[in-house]
Protein backbone atom coordinates (compact mmCIF):
# COMPACT_ATOMS: atom_id res chain seq x y z
CA UNK A 1 0.00 0.00 0.00
CA UNK A 2 1.54 3.54 -1.11
CA UNK A 3 1.31 6.03 2.03
CA UNK A 4 -0.47 9.30 1.50
CA UNK A 5 1.97 12.07 1.13
CA UNK A 6 1.51 14.79 3.15
CA UNK A 7 0.87 18.34 1.55
CA UNK A 8 4.48 19.73 1.49
CA UNK A 9 6.09 16.65 0.42
CA UNK A 10 3.24 16.99 -2.23
CA UNK A 11 4.27 20.14 -3.43
CA UNK A 12 8.10 19.37 -3.72
CA UNK A 13 7.75 16.36 -5.44
CA UNK A 14 4.86 17.65 -7.39
CA UNK A 15 7.49 20.66 -8.87
CA UNK A 16 10.55 17.58 -9.24
CA UNK A 17 7.67 15.67 -11.63
CA UNK A 18 6.75 18.92 -13.48
CA UNK A 19 10.47 19.67 -14.05
CA UNK A 20 11.13 16.38 -15.41
CA UNK A 21 8.49 16.61 -17.65
CA UNK A 22 9.41 20.21 -18.64
CA UNK A 23 12.44 19.13 -19.45
CA UNK A 24 11.70 15.93 -21.65
CA UNK A 25 13.07 13.75 -19.34
CA UNK A 26 10.05 11.86 -19.27
CA UNK A 27 8.16 11.16 -22.36
CA UNK A 28 4.63 10.08 -23.22
CA UNK A 29 2.43 8.40 -26.15
CA UNK A 30 -0.91 7.81 -26.98
CA UNK A 31 -2.14 4.22 -27.47
CA UNK A 32 -5.13 4.38 -29.43
CA UNK A 33 -7.48 1.73 -28.48
CA UNK A 34 -10.74 0.71 -29.95
CA UNK A 35 -11.65 -0.97 -26.65
CA UNK A 36 -13.28 -0.21 -23.12
CA UNK A 37 -10.62 2.05 -22.22
CA UNK A 38 -8.10 4.93 -23.31
CA UNK A 39 -4.44 4.42 -22.36
CA UNK A 40 -1.61 6.47 -22.37
CA UNK A 41 2.49 4.87 -22.24
CA UNK A 42 4.03 6.75 -19.20
CA UNK A 43 8.09 6.90 -19.55
CA UNK A 44 8.23 7.62 -15.53
CA UNK A 45 7.58 5.10 -12.36
CA UNK A 46 4.52 3.76 -11.56
CA UNK A 47 4.92 5.60 -7.74
CA UNK A 48 5.45 9.53 -10.11
CA UNK A 49 2.66 8.66 -12.34
CA UNK A 50 0.05 7.21 -9.60
CA UNK A 51 1.53 10.60 -7.41
CA UNK A 52 0.49 12.69 -10.99
CA UNK A 53 -2.89 11.31 -11.24
CA UNK A 54 -3.34 11.94 -7.51
CA UNK A 55 -2.15 15.41 -8.14
CA UNK A 56 -4.02 16.07 -11.51
CA UNK A 57 -7.68 15.27 -9.39
CA UNK A 58 -7.12 17.24 -6.37
CA UNK A 59 -5.60 19.68 -8.26
CA UNK A 60 -9.05 20.55 -9.67
CA UNK A 61 -10.71 20.36 -6.20
CA UNK A 62 -11.71 16.77 -6.44
CA UNK A 63 -11.82 14.40 -4.02
CA UNK A 64 -10.35 11.04 -4.02
CA UNK A 65 -12.92 8.81 -2.15
CA UNK A 66 -10.85 5.64 -2.58
CA UNK A 67 -7.70 3.93 -4.32
CA UNK A 68 -8.26 0.40 -5.18
CA UNK A 69 -5.23 -1.43 -4.98
CA UNK A 70 -6.55 -4.03 -8.04
CA UNK A 71 -2.50 -5.40 -8.70
CA UNK A 72 -2.55 -6.11 -4.52
CA UNK A 73 -5.67 -7.78 -5.07
CA UNK A 74 -5.02 -9.87 -7.79
CA UNK A 75 -1.58 -11.01 -7.21
CA UNK A 76 -2.90 -11.47 -3.45
CA UNK A 77 -5.38 -14.15 -4.66
CA UNK A 78 -3.51 -15.70 -7.36
CA UNK A 79 -2.41 -19.10 -5.27
CA UNK A 80 -6.32 -19.46 -4.75
CA UNK A 81 -7.55 -18.61 -7.96
CA UNK A 82 -4.87 -19.61 -10.48
CA UNK A 83 -3.57 -17.79 -13.52
CA UNK A 84 -0.03 -15.81 -14.16
CA UNK A 85 1.06 -12.46 -12.42
CA UNK A 86 -0.77 -9.43 -14.27
CA UNK A 87 0.53 -6.29 -12.72
CA UNK A 88 3.66 -5.39 -10.88
CA UNK A 89 1.21 -2.65 -9.74
CA UNK A 90 -2.03 -1.16 -10.47
CA UNK A 91 -4.21 1.12 -8.56
CA UNK A 92 -7.48 2.66 -9.29
CA UNK A 93 -8.50 6.31 -8.07
CA UNK A 94 -11.93 6.79 -7.99
CA UNK A 95 -13.57 10.17 -7.17
CA UNK A 96 -16.32 12.23 -8.29
CA UNK A 97 -17.48 16.19 -9.15
CA UNK A 98 -20.25 17.31 -7.81
CA UNK A 99 -20.67 19.29 -10.70
CA UNK A 100 -20.68 16.91 -13.82
CA UNK A 101 -22.51 14.30 -11.28
CA UNK A 102 -25.31 16.59 -11.11
CA UNK A 103 -25.35 17.11 -14.60
CA UNK A 104 -25.28 13.71 -15.74
CA UNK A 105 -27.92 12.45 -13.42
CA UNK A 106 -30.01 14.72 -14.27
CA UNK A 107 -29.93 14.22 -17.94
CA UNK A 108 -30.71 10.16 -16.72
CA UNK A 109 -30.20 9.30 -13.18
CA UNK A 110 -29.43 5.77 -14.63
CA UNK A 111 -26.08 7.21 -15.28
CA UNK A 112 -25.53 6.92 -11.31
CA UNK A 113 -24.09 3.58 -12.71
CA UNK A 114 -21.11 5.63 -14.02
CA UNK A 115 -19.86 7.10 -10.27
CA UNK A 116 -17.55 6.96 -8.92
CA UNK A 117 -15.12 8.06 -12.16
CA UNK A 118 -12.05 6.46 -12.06
CA UNK A 119 -8.29 6.72 -13.85
CA UNK A 120 -5.90 3.98 -13.33
CA UNK A 121 -2.47 3.64 -13.36
CA UNK A 122 -0.54 0.06 -14.31
CA UNK A 123 2.83 -1.62 -14.51
CA UNK A 124 3.69 -4.28 -16.18
CA UNK A 125 5.70 -7.23 -14.89
CA UNK A 126 8.52 -6.19 -17.51
CA UNK A 127 8.02 -2.11 -16.17
CA UNK A 128 5.80 -0.90 -18.52
CA UNK A 129 3.82 2.08 -17.17
CA UNK A 130 0.06 3.40 -18.20
CA UNK A 131 -2.78 5.87 -17.31
CA UNK A 132 -6.14 5.55 -18.62
CA UNK A 133 -9.65 5.03 -18.17
CA UNK A 134 -12.63 3.68 -19.25
CA UNK A 135 -14.38 4.95 -22.10
CA UNK A 136 -17.83 6.08 -21.66
CA UNK A 137 -21.63 6.47 -23.46
CA UNK A 138 -21.80 9.48 -25.67
CA UNK A 139 -24.15 12.29 -24.59
CA UNK A 140 -23.94 13.69 -21.13
CA UNK A 141 -21.19 11.26 -19.83
CA UNK A 142 -18.53 12.77 -22.92
CA UNK A 143 -17.98 15.88 -20.20
CA UNK A 144 -16.83 13.38 -17.74
CA UNK A 145 -14.82 11.47 -20.02
CA UNK A 146 -13.21 14.85 -21.51
CA UNK A 147 -12.36 15.45 -17.34
CA UNK A 148 -11.13 11.88 -16.88
CA UNK A 149 -8.89 12.31 -20.28
CA UNK A 150 -7.42 15.71 -18.95
CA UNK A 151 -6.85 14.20 -15.81
CA UNK A 152 -4.83 11.08 -17.57
CA UNK A 153 -3.09 13.59 -20.37
CA UNK A 154 -1.55 15.60 -17.09
CA UNK A 155 -0.68 13.03 -15.07
CA UNK A 156 1.23 11.35 -18.02
CA UNK A 157 3.05 14.65 -19.41
CA UNK A 158 0.94 15.43 -22.52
Amino acid sequence: MRPMMKHGARLLAAAALTGALSTGALSTAAVAQDGPAQVYDVAASFEDTAFAVESAIVNRGLVIDLVSHVGAMLERTRADVGGDTLFANADVFLFCSAVLSRKMMEADPLNIAFCPYGVFVTETAEGAVQVGYRHLPDGPMQDVEALLDAIAREAAGL
